[in-house]
């Protein structure tokens, strides 16, 4: 008998089928209606928030949501820098969906950057990893199911 083929895909190959190739971000200093724009334009519950080029925090939905809406802010008001998540968690290129998910699920969090090295190269989401999980699993028992005498 042979040994199953199904392969547990990086993240790097994860990110590089992503249908939107470039990195989306916003600028620390931009307000937080910008952010949502962005986010409402690409159909995405977080972005990288940079400045000068260097990934400085994530604003998510969720961030929009506890520091925006029951604080009672304006979102053309309050900059992008003071509601961001500060303190990143970064999975690397070279990291697989348990990986990712496992973090995720254990600091209660939707969103990671990615790193290769030290260059960002992109963020999976939940639901990214989630959906990777489920075909691998479907894979995994077309291959099973070859190996099943009848």
């Amino acid at each position: 008998m042979k040994a199953t083929a199904t392969k547990v895909r990086t993240l790097l190959e994860i990110i590089n089928e992503k249908d939107i190739k470039e990195l989306i971000t916003v600028d620390s200093k931009s307000p937080v209606m910008e952010a949502l724009t962005i986010m409402a334009k690409f159909k995405i519950g977080a972005l990288i928030v940079l400045h000068k080029d260097k990934m400085v925090g994530i604003i998510s939905e969720r961030d929009y949501a506890r520091e925006m809406i029951l604080e009672g802010r304006s979102s053309k008001d309050t900059k992008v820098k003071e509601i961001m998540t500060k303190k990143v968690l970064t999975l690397s290129a070279e990291d697989n969906f348990e990986k990712g998910l496992e973090i995720m699920n254990k600091k209660r969090i939707r969103h990671m950057p990615v790193m290769d090295g030290k260059k960002l190269i992109g963020m999976v989401s939940q639901g990214d990893l989630v959906k990777e999980m489920i075909d691998y699993q479907k894979e995994l028992i077309k291959e099973l199911k070859a190996f099943v005498y009848w």
